[in-house]
């Protein structure tokens, strides 16, 4: 009687449960997890729907952006020796299978890479980077998501950023959504999408953001180098070809452009903040050219760590510095700067009534204005403040 009397209680306490489960769910379950189920109370679930959730958002964003992503491919005269193999692409960017000099035999039209880009226009305007399409040596074809083919031409580039624009002759074209790039944070999910080593279009992979406001030295396969004041850090492996494609958040948003790799590290990857890229954008609507103000100084930002090492009064602000090259003045002659009486070692505080730091360096807030503009710097040098006044200029690109 013992026995049957605890198999009988035990099957209505269950039952008793698994009804007030259904009725009082947010007081009971937690117990039920516990002594019935025997597994931690709701936080596993919530970890799960969690995990779910946020992979919804992933396929949603990718599925979001996937459309307006294409493919460039690079193409170009070579000449290729008897009994070489198929060209492969990005030989020439590794020196791979390159013809010896003084080669005399027949030129070929051969693929030698592959960037990405996205569609910022239903008519045909695509951003990439400024160095996927720098050759002018080389044709450029766009894939788009369909897998229809077009021939494009350049029709600007910037090489502040290592931006560009290329058009394609098409219509009613899906348009990527630019998201705001300032308002991101550390930690936060991001996707990249792109034609991973010229090869797979439309790769994904996914990271988080590892940093903000990042000062990259980007430098290609010929040589060049430019300074990204501004770039994105990732942890969302970006590959050869990634170059040029969006770099999306969870609402399928573009806020930045994949743009650079680190070359001792892994996972190490930047992408031009896409507020930055809107500036360009506007700039070619309007102008059909990319008009950027230039002060003219060559600068560090300085934080706590710098000005600490340098026994420098404030910790933060612009310090107008030489470049490593002889030719690399401070103040660049016939500038704004220098029409203004800027000088080599003064510290440019603010600009506008706006402090410069981290957040608010320079570059940017110089992109705020246009040319044409006067603009009031509040300027330390040898102790004193001064209150100079720089009319901005055009830059030349």
């Amino acid at each position: 009687m013992i026995f049957i009397s605890a198999f009988v209680g035990a099957i209505s306490g269950g039952a008793a449960a698994i009804m007030a489960t259904s009725v009082f769910p947010e007081i009971i379950n937690p117990w039920v997890e516990k002594n019935v189920l025997h597994r931690p109370p709701s936080a596993s679930r919530h970890v799960g729907t969690l995990a779910v959730e946020e992979e919804s958002a992933t396929i949603d964003a990718v599925r979001n952006v996937s459309p307006s992503v294409v493919s460039i491919v690079i193409t170009k005269e070579l000449r290729r020796r008897t009994g070489d193999s198929e060209f492969l692409p990005f030989d020439e960017f590794f020196g791979f299978g390159l013809p010896e000099p003084g080669d005399s035999s027949p030129l070929k039209r051969q693929r030698v890479g592959g960037g990405s880009g996205f569609i910022i226009s239903s008519d045909g305007l695509i951003l990439t980077n400024r160095h996927v399409v720098a050759d002018p040596a080389a044709e450029y074809t766009v894939i788009t998501n369909d897998g229809t083919r077009y021939n494009a031409e350049v029709a600007a580039a910037d090489t502040l950023l290592d931006i560009a624009i290329v058009k394609i002759n098409a219509l009613n074209l899906p348009v990527a959504e630019l998201g705001d790039s300032d308002t991101l944070q550390i930690g936060q999910t991001v996707i990249a999408v792109g034609f991973a080593l010229g090869e797979f279009r439309n790769t994904v992979t996914k990271g988080v953001i590892s940093g903000i406001n990042r000062q990259v030295t980007a430098g290609g396969p010929s040589g060049e180098a430019e300074v990204i004041d501004e770039a994105i850090q990732t942890d969302a492996a970006i590959n050869p070809g990634n170059s040029g494609g969006p770099l999306v958040n969870l609402a399928g948003q573009v806020i930045g452009v994949n743009t650079a790799i680190s070359e001792e590290g892994q996972l190490v990857g930047f992408a031009i903040p896409a507020n930055a890229a809107k500036q360009i954008i506007e700039s070619i609507r309007i102008s059909g050219r990319i008009v950027r103000p230039w002060l003219g100084v060559r600068y560090v930002l300085l934080d706590e760590e710098l000005a600490r090492k340098n026994h420098i009064a404030v910790n933060y602000g612009a310090l107008i510095v030489r470049g490593s090259d002889v030719t690399d003045l401070a103040v660049a002659p016939g500038s704004p700067a220098d029409k203004a009486g800027f000088e080599e070692n003064d510290i440019i505080l603010d600009v506008g009534g706006v402090r410069i730091d981290e957040t608010h360096p320079l570059a940017r807030l110089i992109a705020k204005h246009k040319p044409g503009d006067a603009v009031v710097f509040q300027v330390l040098r040898k102790g004193n403040i001064l209150s100079l006044t720089a009319t901005l200029e055009e830059r030349k690109q």
